[in-house]
């Protein structure tokens, strides 16, 4: 645990919120290749294309923003950056209902929008903190 505490002191929270939005930016450069790429790997499948794997960066994403943009709220009070990532989480939820192929690139669109959401409330949250 000293070892935590002596980095937090160190590095600050900042660092979550800017790893939050690289896998955001992970996140959106996954849903346009994959778009591209679907004809292509349709008939190979992939993990990448996987139902799985999205639920799983769905996953990573609430527990990131749970953990960073709750601890801003803690930290400088301020309730936009988190209302702003939950809006972006949810909007990205919503996304994984949509049909992934054959859905004219709605789940895509929704996707990349709600990860813009997110990475903007962490950039916010970052921002505030500073």
């Amino acid at each position: 645990m000293a070892h935590a505490t002596h980095f937090v002191r160190r590095f600050g929270w900042a660092w979550l919120d800017r790893a939050a939005i690289a896998l955001s930016g992970l996140c959106v450069v996954h849903c346009l290749a994959s778009a591209v790429l679907l004809a292509m790997l349709s008939a190979a499948g992939g993990l990448l294309l996987n139902p799985i794997f999205h639920e799983v960066g769905l996953t990573i994403a609430i527990v990131l923003g749970a953990i960073a943009l709750g601890r801003g709220v803690m930290e400088h009070g301020y309730v936009m950056p988190a209302s702003m990532g939950a809006f972006g989480l949810g909007i990205m939820a919503g996304a994984m209902t949509l049909p992934h192929e054959g859905g004219g690139g709605a789940e895509t669109l929704w996707t990349v929008i709600g990860v813009g959401l997110l990475a903007f409330g962490h950039d916010l949250n970052r921002r505030a903190v500073i």
